[in-house]
This record gives structure tokens, sequence and C-alpha cells, in this order.
């Protein structure tokens, strides 16, 4: 064969594939997953640019909204580019994740993909006063932010896929955060339950990561006393930059770990910050 006649058997080949259903550039990433996103509740929630880059990449969307905050998700759902049915999820209620399979069966018949963006720490749990906070905060703390993930993995099990992805949203817990106190300390624990996740759900082909996100404009973000010394001096620190505004680099960083496109991680800390977690200050 010559040179010439073989370059046009490659062509025709790569105009084949074009063509056909295993387009390069038209497959989705996450095409024919379905995904559980828990966390929705403005249109600037991680949350949120996660549920809208996973419907953009192909995947199907149920999400959770809590309590008062379930009509406000509802509303918001309708902002993403397709439908996304609400299921109601209180992650400290047994009842309700006992029932959570059956309620999410109504609307598909099996997860490939859980996005744990859930946290909340009262008051008296942040701004400083790390020693004079009693353990019942603590343990809201501890048991929303930390304890739910286990919680929620624990609910969905009998609907996960096999491979299937759990993702959860962290923050860098590996120094001590201005005013940021025990939700530092639960955040620490979720990479630690992260891991052992990992260890027990590995062999039903579940992956269990966490993305570490730098700091970003969130309602959640807003209500730690003092969060704004963290994130002015981010863009400084990471080398590649940082965008308080712009959640895309955590959703797609999401978004890749919930596709197949990486079947042997697990157990890991995923960190999305521009770099800065490894620049000292």
């Amino acid at each position: 064969m010559t040179a010439l006649s073989a370059a046009s058997s490659v062509a025709s080949s790569l105009r084949t594939d074009v063509d056909g259903p295993r387009a390069i550039g038209r497959t989705h990433l996450l095409a024919g997953k379905r995904l559980l996103v828990t966390g929705v509740i403005t249109e600037s929630s991680i949350a949120y640019s996660v549920a809208r880059v996973a419907q953009e990449q192909g995947a199907q969307i149920v999400l959770t909204g809590f309590g008062r905050g379930l009509q406000i998700t509802e509303r918001i759902a309708r902002r993403l580019p397709g439908r996304a049915p609400v299921v109601e999820l209180d992650v400290t209620d047994p009842d309700q994740l006992t029932s959570l399979p059956t309620r999410l069966g109504e609307h598909i018949h099996q997860v490939d993909g859980v996005l744990h963006a859930i946290a909340y720490a009262p008051p008296t749990a942040l701004g400083g006063h790390f020693l004079e906070t009693d353990w019942a905060d603590v343990g809201t703390a501890l048991h929303v932010s930390t304890y739910s993930l286990a919680a929620l993995c624990r609910a969905v099990l009998p609907m996960l896929g096999n491979p299937a992805s759990v993702v959860a949203l962290g923050f860098d817990p590996s120094v001590a955060w201005p005013s940021y106190d025990w939700m530092g300390v639960a955040k620490s624990g979720l990479e630690s339950c992260a891991r052992y996740l990992a260890r027990d759900l590995g062999p039903r082909g579940v992956r269990v990561n966490v993305v570490s996100a730098g700091p970003l404009r969130t309602m959640a973000a807003r209500s730690v006393p003092g969060f704004d010394r963290i994130q002015d001096t981010w863009d400084e620190r990471a080398p590649l930059g940082w965008d308080v505004r712009n959640a895309e680099p955590v959703a797609r960083t999401c978004a890749a770990l919930m596709s197949d496109w990486l079947p042997a991680t697990t157990g890991e800390v995923i960190h999305v910050d521009g770099g800065a977690h490894g620049i000292g200050a």
C-alpha cells in the first residue's frame, strides 16, 4: 500500500467514526448516567454548577431539597438546562433516609453517581470561639457535615450501579483557618469518612472521592464569619489564579469523577483550588 492510499484509508475510517454513534466530540461524558445531586440552594451553589454541567454532559439528574428550602430548590431546578425532579431529604432523619430509594425510584431506576454537597454548623461552632462550643453544637456539625456522607451512601446503596461514583465537596482541612473552627474539623472527618467508604464500597464497584474546592462565593461561604479573609488572598497564592465567582472548574472535576474516565481512582482528595494548597503563605 502506498503512503497516499494509506492516508486515504485512514481518512476514510475517520470519516466513518465521525459519522457513527461513537463520534469523537459528540459523545457526552455522562451520557446515560443517572445522578443524585444534593445541596442545590441557589444558582451560586457549587451543586447547581455540578448539576448544570452534568446535564450538559448527558446525565439525568434528581435533586434533593430540605425543609423550607425544598421549594427554593424546586424553583432553582427550573433554571437548569433540562428537567430535574426534586425529592425531599433531611440527612439527619432516619425515616427519610430509609424511604429514599422508594422515592428516587419514581424518577430513576438506578443511581450511577452521587454528589454530597451537604454541610452545616451552628453559629456557635464558627467565628473564632472554638473552645467555647458545646458538644450539642459540635455534634450537629459533625452529624450534618461528616456522618451524612456515610448515611447517604447507605441509603442509596440498594440503587447504586456497578460502577458508580460518590463525590463529596470538601475544603482543605490541613490547616486551621480563621473562624472555620468546627467546620474545619468536620471537613477533616469528611475526608477520613470517604476513605473508609472507599474501602468498604470498592468491592461493589463504587468509588468515593472528595473534591477539595478553593473558596467560592456561595451562600454557605457567606455564613462563615471572616471567610473573606480566606478568599481575598487565594488568587495571589494560587499559581493558576482563582476566581471566587466561578464554580465551573469544580463542577467539571466532579463531572469527570462521576464519569467512567477515572475507573481506578477512589479514596482520593482532588484539589481544585488553582494550586493554592501546595503553596506556603
